[in-house]
Formats: C-alpha cells, structure tokens, sequence
C-alpha cells in the first residue's frame, strides 16, 4: 500500500503517489512565457521561489477549462520545481495500486501519464505520474 493524494483534473479523478508531492497550494498570479510550449501556462512566485506552471487540460491534450483552476500540486523533476494545476484536491488515502489492464483504454494524453489504477469504494481511479505532464522530461518508469 502506498498513499496517494485524490484529484480531479477535467472533471476526472486521479490519484497521485505521494512521493511525487512537495506540497499542494493556491496559484497566484503566473506570468506568461514567450515561445514556452503549450502547456508551460507561465511563471509564478511561491515561497521566495519561481516555479514553472504547467496547464493540466493543455499537456493532456484537452480543451481549455472555462475558469481557470486556481489550485496546484508542487511537485520536483529533474531537480526543478513545478506546479502543476488541478480543478480540485479531495483527499488523501493509502491504496494498493494495481496494474493498467489491456482492457483499459486511455485517449489523448492520459495514455502518457496513466500508470496504474487505484480503487476507492470501488469506484476505479487513475493513477497518474506528473513528471508525464512537463515538456521535455524523463518519464519515470512505470
């Protein structure tokens, strides 16, 4: 067992191990960047340190949200700090996490971060891995 942070991410739950988690908080204001790929939403503050906003919908390949999420996962790759956007934080809960079965079909970009599913009161929920979510970073194995 392992325990896992509960999200909603496009109106869809997720879990995220813990590991991947520095903190959760409140985005303020994100200063666009040039040329930045599509879903780099831009810069922010956060404790005396700039992080690289990364727009969840965008990186998964979805429409834009009609409001923007307001709360953030921090979480660390490749040494650099990240927040990543989510539409809400529900809870936090160990589970068994068990493996994507074939049967299992994932469209756009939740293929690319899905690595495994976890249950809560039966309900199956996606585990995802956020490093999947920052252009240009190592996936980590699976």
């Amino acid at each position: 067992m392992a325990l896992f942070l509960i999200a909603q991410i496009a109106g869809r739950p997720v879990a995220i191990e813990s590991s991947q988690v520095e903190s959760v908080v409140d985005i303020g204001t994100v200063i666009p960047v040039p040329r930045a790929e599509r879903q780099v939403r831009g810069l922010a503050a956060l404790r005396s340190r700039v992080v690289t906003v990364i727009d969840t919908r965008a990186a998964l390949g979805l429409d834009a949200a009609e409001v923007d999420a307001g709360r953030a996962i921090i979480t660390i790759v490749e040494g650099h700090y990240y927040a990543i956007l989510v539409d809400a934080l529900d809870d936090v809960a160990p589970f068994e996490l068990a493996p994507l079965s074939a049967g299992i079909l994932l469209d756009k970009g939740w293929l690319k971060v899905g690595r495994g599913i976890v249950e809560r009161e039966g309900e199956p929920i996606l585990a995802i891995a956020l490093d999947g979510l920052i252009p240009g970073a190592l996936a980590l194995a699976a």
